[in-house]
């Protein structure tokens, strides 16, 4: 696993120290955290007693050397519309921040760590298994 991109519980798993969530870290070469998971985690953060200091912990977090953040693009829309196409077709519809969670996954080629079972039904997503990918 050499890229990889944290969805939203991913994070929230790793903020909470989840042992298989820092060693799939700890192999990958860069992580990968979409805006779109940002607007989540800071969203939740609002609606919690901790704010400050989640918001610190992430900004930490993103200042690593190994932590890109993926902006929407021309180019992730493009693939948002393919995934989402495709998930209609298959009339297996999945959250709509997740479609785009994927594109940008697809668009860069990395593994999602997430525990949402529907990131699956996204023909040419790669998702993170517990006890590997």
């Amino acid at each position: 696993m050499r890229r990889v991109l944290l969805d939203t519980n991913g994070y929230s798993a790793l903020a909470q120290g989840d042992k298989a969530v820092l060693d799939a870290l700890s192999e990958a070469d860069v992580v990968y955290m979409s805006a779109v998971v940002l607007g989540e985690l800071h969203a939740g953060f609002k609606g919690g007693s901790r704010e400050a200091a989640n918001r610190e912990v992430l900004h930490r977090f993103l200042e690593r050397p190994t932590v890109r953040t993926l902006s929407v693009t021309p180019d992730t829309a493009d693939v948002y519309a393919t995934v989402k196409h495709a998930l209609k077709q298959a009339g297996t519809p999945i959250p709509i921040n997740d479609v785009w969670i994927c594109a940008h996954a697809l668009e860069i080629g990395a593994v999602v760590i997430t525990d949402d079972a529907h990131f699956a039904c996204v023909p040419g997503v790669r998702v993170w298994t517990r006890g590997g990918d």
